[in-house]
């Protein structure tokens, strides 16, 4: 794996609000921010404004923002999953494999619009996991 595991939050619509929150509480930049509506992506209009991915950074802390798509609710469990990335097929395949064994897949392991390889996964133990490996370009 590249790095240690990085926090995604999800919200209910208001990520722009804890984006900005969160920046001036630890003196952070927004390295990314992009919305549903600039995805090539269905998007209802309603969502086309929210928030599908940001990217704060200070030094050593990265965080990870989301609003939830339309018709996902996120509650306090489903609010934080932790990004694992990856750097060869092998290995997201070897981890992906091993936590479906006595979990659930959320998101099955697959290419994505975004140019990666990507599973969401929860554990035995109710903790989300991310997988993701960048394709090379």
């Amino acid at each position: 794996m590249k790095h240690q595991a990085t926090p995604y939050l999800m919200f209910n619509g208001n990520a722009k609000e804890a984006l900005e929150y969160y920046k001036g509480v630890f003196g952070c930049e927004i390295e990314v921010i992009q919305t549903y509506g600039e995805a090539d992506y269905p998007t209802p209009p309603e969502a086309e404004q929210k928030i599908m991915h940001a990217r704060l950074k200070k030094d050593d802390l990265l965080l990870m923002i989301s609003d939830a798509f339309p018709g996902n609710t996120v509650e306090i469990g489903n609010n934080l999953s932790l990004v694992l990335e990856f750097e060869s097929e092998d290995e997201i395949r070897t981890v992906y494999s091993a936590l479906i064994e006595k979990g659930t897949i959320l998101m099955e392991l697959q290419d994505t619009f975004w140019g990666a390889t990507y599973a969401k996964v929860k554990d035995a133990f109710g903790v989300i996991w991310d997988l993701n490996l960048e394709k090379v370009k």
